[in-house]
């Protein structure tokens, strides 16, 4: 067994291998992003696949868009991969939106995970990275670590070009995905959370990449929901320097307004915009 000493000195993807390595199999909370994408693959690599499952939470705030891409990666890996229903709309505190609305969400994850961890005897490791963990209060990071989440990226000391640069080298096909916060973090705090509002979301997004087609590279994509019918379009700002030259630009913006909102305004994205009007009250963040 590694000791404690030789694993602080020995390099990040070292350190990661060998906490994983230790363990007797494990859960990974699976969103198909690129953080909880290398520990999957990572698992794999210490324990092998027959250790290791891949869990997704099903619910309305997961767009159905990343769905498809996070059932072929972990079948790439030859895992189980388990997609559970997670019911955090039933949560007053979630629905309420306030500036700890992720607190509830990552609680409702790890309870129902957790349930899949103690039948199988393993813990459950999150995506969390060292970039994550000094950005501030995060409630869902706490709601986690109540709850005896594992964070191997922390633990070996990752961060987010880290975990890219890694990625890469392990020709993952998520090395260089765009950030996909949930659904929930299109909508404005303060603005309760629906179903409906999420669904609005969703065919906003999708009217987009549908109306874009190949007319510019797309890469981040938000539709906000800013509450009395009103919506924000924010993308990269090369596509958005694009898109305002264009003579496509309508059809976008109609697709929107199709989807349900009746004033639309376009904006360069800028990750955890939302949180703004948090800030300004003295809230607790969370990325967007």
């Amino acid at each position: 067994m590694t000791s404690s000493t030789e694993q602080t000195q020995a390099p990040p993807t070292e350190r990661l291998l060998a906490e994983l390595a230790e363990l007797p199999g494990v859960v990974v909370a699976f969103s198909g992003g690129a953080d909880s994408a290398l520990v999957l693959a990572a698992a794999v690599r210490a324990l092998g696949a027959d250790r290791v499952v891949a869990a997704t939470a099903v619910s309305s705030s997961l767009p159905m868009v990343e769905r498809g891409p996070a059932a072929a990666f972990s079948a790439s890996l030859g895992v189980t991969h388990h997609w559970l229903d997670t019911h955090e709309m039933d949560r007053d505190g979630y629905r309420a939106n306030s500036g700890a609305r992720c607190y509830f969400c990552k609680a409702e994850l790890l309870e129902v995970l957790g349930e899949l961890g103690r039948e199988l005897g393993w813990p459950v490791a999150t995506g969390t990275n060292a970039d994550d963990a000094v950005a501030g209060f995060r409630p869902g990071i706490r709601a986690a670590a109540e709850r005896g989440a594992i964070t191997p990226l922390l633990s070996a000391g990752f961060d987010k070009e880290q975990v890219r640069a890694v990625s890469h080298d392990w020709q993952l096909p998520t090395w260089d995905k765009p950030a996909a916060a949930c659904l929930s973090s299109r909508i404005a705090y303060g603005i309760g959370i629906t179903p409906a509002r999420l669904a609005r979301v969703e065919r906003a997004e999708a009217a987009v990449r549908a109306h874009w087609g190949a007319q510019a590279p797309l890469a981040d994509l938000r539709v906000r929901d800013l509450g009395e019918g009103r919506a924000r379009l924010e993308v990269d700002r090369p596509a958005l320097e694009a898109f305002e030259r264009g003579a496509w630009a309508e059809p976008v913006l109609t697709g929107i307004r199709d989807a349900g909102f009746d004033q639309v305004e376009v904006r360069a994205f800028r990750s955890g915009s939302m949180n703004d009007a948090l800030r300004s009250r003295g809230g607790d963040p969370a990325p967007s």
